[in-house]
């Protein structure tokens, strides 16, 4: 929040940091092969305001009826 926080703009600039710091990151794990569709990713805060990525299982896909 601290990264895209700038009131005169409002949500735009931590819109940018989120699909920066996150979004880009796992779309290039996808892309080398790390995740695949229905993964489930854990985001953490590292102490030195990094972020780790972790899989942390997949999704079960439900068919409706």
């Amino acid at each position: 929040v601290n990264l895209g926080y700038e009131p005169a703009y409002g949500a735009r600039p931590l819109k940018r940091v989120i699909q920066r710091e996150i979004q880009n990151t796992i779309a290039l794990t996808v892309l080398e092969g790390g995740y695949q569709e229905g993964d489930m990713i854990l985001v953490n805060v590292r102490a030195g305001n990094g972020l780790s990525f972790e899989r942390v299982g997949a999704l079960r896909k439900v068919e409706a009826d």
